[in-house]
């Protein structure tokens, strides 16, 4: 029985959840934002302890890798790092778009079922732009992850033939852009969560698809740029 810590924190949501053999049994999340410093740590610990478990009974830690927000992936990747070494177990990293179709194929219903649908998962990544990607009903990448900006021509050739299924924080802000499609379907209220790492990262775990703790980063898809100091004497 695989026993694994799912961390999700590449958004404002700050997600941690126990599972084991690929099914949660214990969840923890906040959807405020800045927190994941604050509540990583604490959120491991209850979702091990709710669970009757030690961190010493874990098998593996998994970590969403990105893209999303540089500051809550670092937090994300740096505490994964440090469980997995102070516990001498193996880190499993997922892409964040991916967890969120697995998730969205889940919430979706009767529409996950067509072939004839695909899943787009989009993170704000500021202005009109986001990070996405797109998704077959069978999880497929049919479209690689990419920072896209967002105009009403956008996903047009794939409306033309699919029902399309927007969900995450990205989508929200785009609704009013693409929502003339018919096509277009949007998910309401659709966030990341460490819930969905956990089917992707049990066949991971079985088929020893470790990554190298010492030399592991986030996929940041973009490079970090700092913004202007706004503090008098430090321009």
């Amino acid at each position: 029985m695989a026993k694994i810590l799912n961390i999700e924190t590449s958004t404002s949501v700050c997600s941690v959840a126990l599972s084991v053999d690929g099914e949660v049994v214990n969840i923890q999340e906040s959807f405020t934002k800045n927190s994941h410093a604050e509540l990583i740590t604490m959120f491991s610990q209850k979702v091990v302890a709710g669970a009757g478990l030690k961190f010493s009974n874990l098998d593996a830690v998994s970590v969403s890798k990105g893209p999303g927000s540089y500051t809550g992936l670092r937090i994300g990747v740096s505490t994964a790092k440090g469980f997995c070494f102070g516990l001498n177990i193996p880190l499993i990293s997922i892409g964040t778009l991916a967890a969120m179709a697995t998730g969205m194929r889940k919430k979706s219903n009767s529409l996950a079922e067509s072939n004839n649908t695909l899943f787009c998962p989009m993170i704000d990544a500021r202005r009109m732009e986001v990070y996405t990607a797109l998704f077959s009903n069978n999880m497929d990448e049919v479209k690689q992850t990419t920072a896209k900006i967002i105009d009403k021509e956008s996903f047009s050739d794939q409306l033309s033939s699919y029902k399309i299924i927007f969900g995450g924080d990205g989508a929200a802000k785009c609704k009013d852009m693409l929502d003339y499609q018919s096509n277009a379907i949007f998910m309401a209220d659709f966030h990341p969560s460490a819930a969905y790492l956990s089917t992707i990262v049990e066949q991971k775990f079985r088929d020893k698809e470790y990554e190298d703790t010492a030399y592991f980063e986030p996929y940041y898809l973009k490079d970090f740029v700092a913004g202007i100091p706004r503090v008098k004497g430090l321009r």
